[in-house]
């Protein structure tokens, strides 16, 4: 009997229960050999501790692996979530920078427009004195042509006239 499982000892507990035979006028008592009985209960109590705690050993062990998993499966989450706000806040500075950097190129293509705008009524400005001084030079070219033509041709008709006289 010292090879049988606990789990043989109980069947065999309740083959005999079931096998026994009734008492006359009693369908519910039997009679059962006792030392038999108390051989495999002794055997049973013996066996009991060792496999109770090998099946507390057992439970204790998966509470254990459950308990580390749920550690575990927390510190990922946690993790996980650590890193979600880390992303976030990347991406949060992503699109402040890049906004900021689209508000600095439209400000710098404004302020572009205005240099451009500037520069050009600034160059239509210089075009249009230097223009100007140059209308105004070559109309004191013209007027001084023309007074120098008219000294001129007033020295030739003294000269002409002095000539004529002289030979008189």
């Amino acid at each position: 009997m010292n090879e049988q499982t606990m789990e043989d000892i109980l069947n065999a507990l309740y083959d005999m229960v079931q096998d026994a035979r009734s008492m006359p006028l009693s369908a519910d008592k039997c009679v059962l050999e006792r030392d038999k009985i108390l051989d495999m209960l002794d055997e049973v109590m013996s066996k009991l501790p060792g496999e109770l705690k090998q099946s507390r050993a057992i439970v204790d062990s998966r509470n254990d692996l459950i308990s580390q998993a749920r550690r575990e499966a927390e510190r990922i989450v946690r993790e996980a979530q650590e890193n979600a706000a880390k992303l976030i806040t990347q991406e949060s500075i992503y699109q402040q920078t890049k906004a900021k950097c689209q508000e600095m190129a439209m400000q710098t293509q404004q302020r572009m427009a205005q240099l451009r705008k500037a520069s050009n009524e600034y160059m239509d400005d210089a075009l249009r004195r230097t223009e100007e001084a140059i209308q105004n030079s070559l109309s004191e070219v013209r007027d001084t042509r023309v007074k120098f033509k008219a000294l001129a041709e007033a020295q030739e008709k003294r000269t002409s006239i002095t000539v004529d006289d002289d030979q008189d």
